[in-house]
């Protein structure tokens, strides 16, 4: 086996999906982090103007095409920079002032629900279908279970949080059913870099607007570590690896990842911010992982068989083999493997 096929292999797709998972969840933690140093609109502008120049200097050296040429491209690159960059990150980061990131990241997970159910509703299928509605009434059920509205003690201001990053994950789950309508011949990495570079823009002028300013923010270490792993390891490298597995996988396996970043997000914030995991939280993720199971039944069975259906397989090829090799035989198996 060579190197190319270990970093190629089943194993090696499972570790990037993981790693995906992890980077990513982990990015709730330091944006949670973050938010105490910098002004939220102007922390995710930042990150996106960085991770933007390095993305668009990577796709310089690798991508065949760098510059949109046609209406397709500008549209394109409008709908991600508008809903993907600058909607889901500008709800987002004002949530995360006012819930975790633990929490917000459970909340996010409901993006593949509602891509589902927008998908219905604008890509010309109809009506959602039964099981996409019990699958939204599942997902939205963990939610409410998160958010855990208690009319006796009503946090007004915690629930207005909730709302914000359920709008995050409304506007990611509306850019990537809309950006599937779109068909740009612009290579990803220059329409990501694109669509980076001016949702950061946005974000900046939004930010502006609200009145946030780079005057009285006092930089600190942990401030730039925060940044510099969003830049980093939650931008560039995740993306890298994120471009990876869509060759690999597609995306519409790729969107499971979505159920890996709460349990990192939890256990980082466990491990660096000592916020402990509530029965809440789980059962609140728990019931969004269910509602996705209920509108994607299909891709999940054949994602967990999967396994098994390789180990059967493996199985076999055992047993054939030490069948053919068998050093103890009955004279007439002898005489016929002889004739074969």
């Amino acid at each position: 086996m060579t190197h190319s096929d270990l970093l190629s292999g089943p194993r090696a797709t499972a570790s990037l999906f993981v790693l995906l998972g992890l980077l990513w969840g982990s990015s709730f933690v330091a944006i949670e982090i973050g938010l105490h140093v910098f002004p939220p609109l102007y922390f995710a502008g930042i990150r996106y103007l960085l991770a933007g120049g390095l993305l668009m200097a990577w796709a310089v050296m690798s991508a065949p095409e760098i510059m949109p040429q046609r209406r397709t491209d500008y549209l394109a690159i409008g709908v991600v920079a508008l809903f993907l960059i600058f909607a889901n990150h500008a709800f987002l980061y004002l949530g995360e002032q006012i819930v975790s990131g633990a929490i917000a990241s459970i909340i996010i997970s409901l993006s593949p629900v509602l891509t589902v159910l927008f998908a219905s509703l604008t890509l010309e299928r109809g009506l959602p279908r039964m099981n996409e509605i019990i699958g939204f009434i599942l997902g939205i059920a963990g939610v409410v279970v998160v958010a855990q509205p208690n009319p006796a003690s009503l946090d007004q201001g915690h629930l207005f949080g909730i709302g914000l990053v359920l709008l995050a994950a409304a506007s990611f789950a509306a850019g990537g059913v809309l950006s599937r309508t779109v068909r740009s011949g612009l290579p990803l990495k220059s329409l990501q870099a694109w669509a980076m570079l001016i949702g950061s823009g946005m974000l900046f002028g939004v930010g502006s607007l609200r009145g946030e300013s780079w005057a009285g923010v006092e930089v600190t270490t942990t401030g730039l570590l925060s940044l510099s792993y969003l830049v980093v390891f939650s931008g560039i490298i995740a993306f890298m690896v994120y471009f990876t597995l869509l060759d690999r996988v597609g995306p519409s396996q790729l969107n499971l990842v979505s159920y890996l970043e709460p349990i990192a997000a939890a256990l980082v914030a466990w491990l660096l911010l000592g916020e402990m995991i509530t029965l809440t939280t789980v059962v609140g993720f728990l019931l969004v992982m269910a509602g996705f199971t209920a509108i994607r039944r299909d891709l999940v069975v054949r994602i967990l068989d999967a396994p098994y259906g390789r180990a059967v397989e493996t199985i076999q090829e055992i047993a054939a083999t030490l069948e053919e090799h068998r050093p103890f035989r009955t004279e007439t198996e002898f005489t016929d493997a002889r004739k074969k």
